[in-house]
């Protein structure tokens, strides 16, 4: 289970594309709070930013033609057995999602996708959409200080 990081959003491949609006739904889901090693930082925030996070899938996902529930895009919604979230926190504002998708982890998901599209056969859309996005990231990761 992984979040890639939000800019990779608009360029990933339909296959990670659709398993990160899977993976956010389980989170959102019975496995808010549920232990995970790479997505524990998810449960120090809100669910607002889990949401915030979400709406930016979803909102690629029908841009390309795909379709997400439409009882995912309220955001107290978490799944038909789970019991939904109250607004304590407020309706996000749709600021920044994570502080810890910084440039380096911006720079690891990149490398850890690349190397599964190398490995495994990919429609040549995603393999186009991928490699013009990427582009314009590492120039822009090669100009910040890390």
């Amino acid at each position: 289970m992984r979040l890639w990081h939000s800019q990779l959003i608009p360029i990933l491949p339909r296959f990670q594309l659709c398993g990160l609006h899977r993976e956010v739904c389980a989170l959102r889901g019975l496995a808010w709070g549920r232990r995970h090693s790479t997505v524990n930082y998810v449960f120090r925030y809100p669910p607002s930013f889990l949401f915030t996070y979400h709406m930016a899938v979803v909102a690629e996902m029908d841009r390309r033609g795909y379709r997400a529930a439409d009882a995912w895009r309220h955001p107290t919604y978490r799944g038909k057995r789970a019991a939904p979230y109250d607004l304590q926190w407020g309706i996000p504002d749709g600021g920044d999602h994570y502080p810890e998708h910084d440039n380096p982890y911006l720079a690891s998901c990149i490398r850890l996708i690349t190397e599964r599209m190398s490995r495994r056969k990919y429609p040549p859309e995603d393999h186009t959409r991928w490699k013009s996005g990427i582009a314009d990231l590492r120039t822009l990761l090669k100009s910040l200080p890390v």
